[in-house]
């Protein structure tokens, strides 16, 4: 079993260049976040991955997630401060 484990992790130590590598920065902006974490799901979803890209994807995508998580929350502090502490309902009017 150990050495099976330590097969399935020797790939992911020197990872080929991908657009789902863990290694690459998070995201410029949240839009760009949202856009490349929507295509891993989709590649995710798709069932065509092999093992060590499903799991660099899935890697990727919770790095992706944190970063969308931490800018909507940052925006939600913002908007508790313009309104005095309190959020309040949104309103398109």
């Amino acid at each position: 079993m150990v050495e099976s484990l330590t097969q399935v992790k020797s790939p992911m130590a020197m990872p080929e260049p991908s657009d789902s590598s863990p290694s690459l920065p998070v995201a410029a902006d949240f839009e760009s976040a949202m856009r490349e974490l929507e295509q891993l799901v989709a590649r995710l979803e798709g069932g065509q991955l092999a093992l060590d890209q499903l799991l660099g994807s899935y890697q990727r995508g919770t790095e992706l997630l944190s970063f969308c998580r931490g800018k909507l929350n940052a925006v939600e502090n913002q908007i508790k401060v313009l309104e005095g502490g309190e959020l309040k309902p949104w309103s398109a009017a």
